[in-house]
């Protein structure tokens, strides 16, 4: 089993710190696994996105041409990354930001408030955990356990007091279709 996801927002939004817990937690979870950032110069309001490639044996290769999962923060993001999803793929996108558009009939859409509900614990700067959650609850590779152990220990003793708030956030997303 080899999976490739992208994550992908403008600058600010965490994509490459959610991109870094999701690599911690298939590595806490004993895969293999490989994390690729790519960003433009202007960061903050720029494109950011990260690749992820997780697998049971070696990780054949990075900065694939298709992926299986694109978790989307904004509509520049899912305009330019829904084309790069796998026949069969999914997509996972924030409508807070990102129209409910389907393009393309041979991928899965899952469209959730991640926005909104970030906002609903009192700040936005945790949209992309709770995206994390919302993953978790879509992908059937990764789970809310071994997500909070990353956000646990990418978030280390220096921004202990940020888990409490980043653990809900992730509840949050993982919740969502629960609630609706």
């Amino acid at each position: 089993m080899e999976k490739n996801f992208i994550l992908a927002g403008f600058g600010g939004q965490g994509i490459l710190l959610a991109g870094t817990i999701l690599a911690n937690a298939f590595m806490l979870d004993d895969k293999n696994v490989t994390w690729y950032p790519c960003y433009g110069a202007e960061m903050r309001g720029g494109t950011v996105n990260c690749e992820v490639v997780v697998s049971n044996s070696e990780v054949s290769s990075v900065h694939k041409k298709e992926c299986d999962y694109a978790l989307v923060l904004n509509q520049q993001s899912f305009d330019k990354f829904v084309k790069n999803v796998k026949s069969g793929g999914t997509i996972i996108a924030n409508s807070t930001l990102v129209t409910e558009l389907r393009p393309r009939e041979d991928i899965n859409y899952v469209f959730a408030p991640m926005g909104k509900l970030a906002n609903e614990l009192g700040t936005n700067k945790v949209t992309n955990v709770v995206s994390l959650g919302v993953l978790s609850s879509v992908v059937d590779i990764v789970s809310k356990n071994a997500l909070k152990l990353g956000i646990e220990k990418v978030l280390g003793e220096k921004k202990k007091d940020l888990l409490p708030l980043n653990i809900k956030a992730l509840e949050s997303g993982a919740d969502i279709f629960a609630l609706m």
